[in-house]
């Protein structure tokens, strides 16, 4: 595979993103990943690497690059990552610099990023997939429905915050979403109710975009990044047979 960090430019700066896809010249279909709250490290490299190995061109960019490089992980613990773990000022900084980030932001880094993706020539034009963790997921359903004439495939991943009151919220701007949306929930999910399945399950009924998710028994929050203390192997390959086999009806 061939992989590079890149500066994409964006109205509010340069956002440093990591591109990774297979060898060749391509062109690939594209996969965008936005990240979970605790920001850019080797896992989430990881996951782009995963999902570029399939067959697809991937572009993960740093969310945070307002505030400069955050790096709440990248001394690559020996033990899984937990916010417990650290010190309190650590997590008064991380909150903030989630909390900070303004999902309108991030749609404007979204719309820089289509334009970096239309200049590449190993990136495919047309139909593409996004994949959100945590507050990733939110801003894969603002994507799905702002961008509906380029994502198709759509993956959130026990995603936080995903039904607000209001017009604005995430899962009624992803009622404009084409293709199909896939969730993948946590049964003990503190960060997310329980009904929220059921609810945007109903929410979605007789939309455009299909609509499907799986609720996993006994997992928790975070159970789908193998570097956080939830990790639940079992869960996360079901949401990648799920994940992959979308990107295969949407994107080929």
């Amino acid at each position: 595979m061939q992989e590079q960090l890149v500066a994409v430019p964006t109205a509010d700066g340069t956002m440093e993103t990591f591109v990774v896809h297979p060898d060749g010249h391509g062109p690939f279909p594209a996969v965008l990943i936005y990240m979970d709250m605790w920001g850019m490290r080797e896992c989430l490299r990881g996951i782009a690497r995963r999902v570029a190995a399939a067959g697809y061109y991937c572009v993960m960019p740093d969310l945070y690059y307002r505030i400069g490089r955050v790096r709440y992980a990248e001394q690559e613990r020996a033990g899984p990552l937990s916010f417990g773990m650290l010190d309190p000022e650590r997590q008064v900084a991380l909150r903030a610099a989630m909390d900070g980030l303004a999902d309108e932001d991030v749609m404007r880094d979204t719309a820089a990023l289509l334009g970096f993706i239309d200049g590449d020539e190993h990136a495919r034009g047309g139909a593409m997939g996004v994949i959100g963790f945590c507050m990733g997921g939110r801003h894969a359903f603002y994507a799905a429905g702002r961008f509906a004439s380029r994502v198709k495939a759509t993956a959130c991943i026990h995603g936080t915050d995903l039904i607000k009151p209001g017009p604005g919220s995430p899962h009624r701007i992803a009622l404009e979403a084409d293709g199909e949306i896939y969730c993948g929930h946590a049964e003990r999910d503190q960060y997310a109710p329980a009904d929220v399945a059921a609810q945007l399950d109903g929410s979605f009924s007789g939309a455009r975009v299909r609509y499907y998710y799986a609720l996993h028994r006994g997992a928790q929050h975070a159970y789908a990044i193998p570097d956080r203390d939830a990790y639940d192997e079992r869960a996360a390959s079901q949401d990648w047979q799920h994940i992959l086999a979308m990107f295969k009806r949407q994107l080929s």
